[in-house]
């Protein structure tokens, strides 16, 4: 088979190699699955580059987050697929946990728990993409902050993919959202897709809208993945007790000193106001998760998602 194989860290198109390997041969547990599409995240790309939370041994299979394909063999003795049935691979690695076989290859292996079966009606193109983004919002949205029915959530990057989703999860939850760009540009688009309120940090002051939108209550929720100066004033926001989960540093995405990745807490906001500041990363939810939630987390994505399943 044909793989995509980089021989050290650093940018893609420097140590990515088209390479012939064996088909491997899935064990009890296991399905051997033919790639038919894999999408190319972002944290694939810093993975390779070795900005990433995990960096895999080279050389090593690029793709470390989902695909889509049909079951083409079983290992012994594992039950509840079936050849030729058509499943979505949850190949994100489990942090701590054993390495999980790169996407970017014609065939790969994966563990039972990781495979969700997807119609066929499903496009390849959007299949492929069923997995980390829609449950990373799923998580966030209702395990991480648990929102209930009616309360606001204030989110950052409304436009990105799980921020898209966020959105649309919402409304199907009867949660209401506070979106924040910083494009005006992008405002009306975020309505249209059912944002209740949009805050432009282009022209409007992030701490003061919220507390316009919010009034006397307040916002108690918060998702952020933009950090830096912008994930502080969602902190700042928030009202007394508030909680905000941070899964990503949009602001800072090109920056490779680690030291650099920073978001600038107000002391005074976070102490006397009791409020916490946590983050989220799906590898780590992936070593601390049974198989069996895992699955089911899965299996949620796909009767709940707004992408047509």
């Amino acid at each position: 088979m044909r793989a995509l194989v980089a021989v050290a860290a650093g940018e893609p198109t420097d140590v990515l190699r088209l390479e012939s390997r064996p088909v491997p041969t899935p064990d009890a547990g296991q399905a051997l699955i033919r790639v038919k599409a894999t999408p190319v995240h972002a944290s694939d790309l810093h993975v390779l580059r070795g900005r990433y939370g995990f960096s895999p041994e080279f050389p090593a299979v690029g793709g470390n987050m989902e695909c889509v394909g049909r079951i083409a063999d079983l290992g012994p003795q594992t039950e509840g697929l079936k050849v030729g049935e058509r499943v979505v691979t949850a190949a994100i690695p489990a942090v701590p946990g054993p390495p999980v076989a790169g996407t970017w290859q014609e065939y790969l292996v994966a563990d039972t728990h990781r495979l969700l079966s997807v119609p066929n009606q499903l496009s390849d193109s959007t299949a492929c993409q069923l997995a980390i983004n829609p449950l990373t919002a799923l998580l966030l949205v209702t395990r991480e902050l648990d929102v209930e029915p009616g309360e606001w959530l204030l989110q950052t990057a409304a436009g990105s993919t799980v921020g898209r989703l966020v959105i649309q999860l919402s409304g199907h939850l009867g949660i209401r959202t506070i979106n924040v760009v910083r494009r005006r540009a992008a405002v009306e688009e975020i309505k249209a897709l059912g944002g209740d309120e949009v805050i432009c940090t282009e022209d409007e002051d992030l701490v003061q809208r919220a507390a316009e939108i919010a009034g006397p209550a307040g916002v108690r929720k918060a998702i952020d993945c933009v950090a830096g100066p912008v994930g502080a004033q969602v902190s700042q926001a928030l009202a007394p007790g508030g909680k905000l989960v941070v899964y990503g540093a949009l602001s800072t995405h090109r920056q490779t000193d680690p030291a650099a990745l920073t978001i600038p807490l107000q002391a005074r906001s976070v102490i006397y106001e009791t409020k916490t500041v946590r983050g989220f990363w799906l590898n780590r939810w992936f070593g601390s998760a049974s198989p069996q939630d895992a699955l089911h987390a899965l299996a949620q994505v796909r009767g709940s998602s707004p992408m047509g399943c």
